[in-house]
């Protein structure tokens, strides 16, 4: 065992404010990554979700965030031309008003709850391409059911119901048939209903000569590259075909560049630098400084100034190790706080890794600013 891993063994409660910052600063930047990636794998888990390869979007847009353009209905059969698609159908969605029929029992004349929603439109059959693939048979057999609705289970408080109420969509009454985790929006709950349902309910026209976005099933998910770039090259700017992994990071990104998102990690991130800075750098100092005749004794005995650098830089090395441990701690304990509250957290592992490299990183670097209270380690004051 090496003297800096010794030293932090049995010298911990020295360096246990550093460890405990780094956690801050590893929790406070990984929770509002967390968050926020939540949120966008909320917005977009009908998509992530679906039993579909590839999506058909607007030529313009970007991501599903920021669609600016629909397709023309008339390309749905040509899609068919390509070798390798056995399906295509159209993803529904709609806005709506839901009122939440029950009164509360504690105010009986209290007015009723009113929220905007947006209605998603599934075909709830075996096989659906619509269908999301997280949802189990029960939940499936709930949306056949005339005007039955799906709600996200962390949008129930929000609109003021729970599983088996009644509610009234658009002046429809329907019955939350069903409560699924994960599905959520950032401005507006999520409904779920069967397209049968959601034609019933929804204030919308007769289909007219432009759709939503389209799923794409292929016969062999691994060409899903291949056939996109097909499809792509034989759009003609009527459309942009997109594989679901690529659709959902682009959605993800977009999320990311909103400006108000942006600034708050950014403060995040900043705040987690000087956090993590200050108050490692000042508690290595501080613990060295206590060790300081033990250093000098090294010295006493031959070990070099250079030796003894390296030793500091391996134990910050080795509080950054503990500092990642007390982060994996701190945001275990938050993301099961947030599941118990239905709120959705999502950590992908590139965000952990950035988020592991930042906080060791500031370890090294307090490593670093603490170096120069070697100097005061000098033999002769053993002498004193």
């Amino acid at each position: 065992m090496s003297l800096a891993l010794s030293t932090l063994i049995y010298e911990w409660r020295r360096y246990l404010g550093a460890v405990i910052a780094l956690g801050l600063a590893g929790l406070l930047v990984l929770a509002e990554l967390g968050f926020f990636m939540g949120i966008g794998k909320s917005v977009t888990a009908t998509i992530d979700a679906a039993p579909a390869e590839i999506m058909i979007m607007g030529p313009r847009s970007e991501s599903l965030l920021n669609d600016n353009g629909r397709i023309p209905r008339r390309i749905q059969p040509i899609l068919y031309m390509n070798p390798e698609v056995v399906g295509v159908a159209e993803m529904t969605g709609n806005g709506g008003q839901l009122q939440a029929d029950d009164p509360d029992p504690k105010n009986p004349k209290k007015k009723k709850k009113q929220s905007q929603i947006q209605i998603w439109g599934v075909d709830p059959y075996p096989g659906s391409l619509t269908m999301p693939r997280d949802f189990d048979e029960t939940t499936r057999m709930a949306l056949m059911e005339p005007y039955g609705i799906v709600v996200g289970k962390a949008s129930l408080k929000q609109l003021g119901v729970k599983l088996g109420d009644y509610a009234t969509i658009n002046g429809k009454r329907v019955h939350v048939a069903a409560v699924v985790d994960g599905y959520t929006d950032v401005m507006n709950p999520t409904v779920i209903a069967s397209r049968q349902t959601m034609r019933l309910i929804a204030s919308r026209g007769p289909a007219g000569p432009m759709s939503g976005p389209l799923y794409v099933r292929i016969k062999d998910p691994a060409k899903a590259e291949q056939v996109r770039d097909e499809l792509n090259k034989v759009a003609k700017g009527a459309y942009r075909a997109w594989t679901r992994e690529e659709l959902s990071r682009a959605n993800e990104n977009a999320l990311f560049q909103e400006s108000a998102v942006g600034i708050l990690l950014g403060f995040s991130v900043v705040v987690g630098i000087v956090i993590g800075i200050a108050i490692t750098s000042q508690t290595m100092r501080g613990a060295i400084m206590a060790n300081i005749k033990e250093f000098a004794s090294l010295r006493a005995l031959g070990v070099g100034m250079g030796a003894l650098r390296v030793s500091i830089l391996e134990l910050s090395f080795w509080v950054g190790i503990a500092g990642l441990g007390m982060t994996a701690l701190l945001v275990s304990g938050v993301s099961l706080l947030a599941a118990k509250g239905a709120v959705v957290m999502a950590f992908p592992p590139p965000v952990i890794t950035i988020v592991a490299v930042f906080l060791m990183v500031i370890a090294i670097a307090s490593g670093l600013m603490a170096l120069g209270v070697l100097k005061k380690s000098q033999p002769a004051d053993l002498l004193r």
